[in-house]
C-alpha cells in the first residue's frame, strides 16, 4: 500500500478510547494518525476473522 495516499477523514472514538490513544500518542512522540494507522496494521488479521453481517445466522 502506498504511503503517499493523505485523504482526511473523520472517526469518532469514545471519550476514554481517545484519551487512553492521545496518552500513547503522546508517550511515543506521535500523532495520533500514526498510532491508530499501526494499531489497525497489528489488528487487522484478528478483526478479519469476525463473521460479517451476512454470515450470522437468521433469528427465526
Amino acid at each position: 500500500m502506498a504511503g503517499s495516499d493523505k485523504r482526511k477523514q473523520s472517526l469518532y472514538f469514545p471519550e476514554e478510547m481517545l484519551k487512553e490513544i492521545q496518552m500513547e500518542a503522546a508517550r511515543q512522540d506521535r500523532s495520533l494518525s500514526w498510532i491508530v494507522q499501526k494499531a489497525w496494521r497489528i489488528a487487522r488479521s484478528e478483526i478479519a476473522k469476525f463473521p460479517s453481517i451476512n454470515d450470522l445466522p437468521d433469528d427465526e
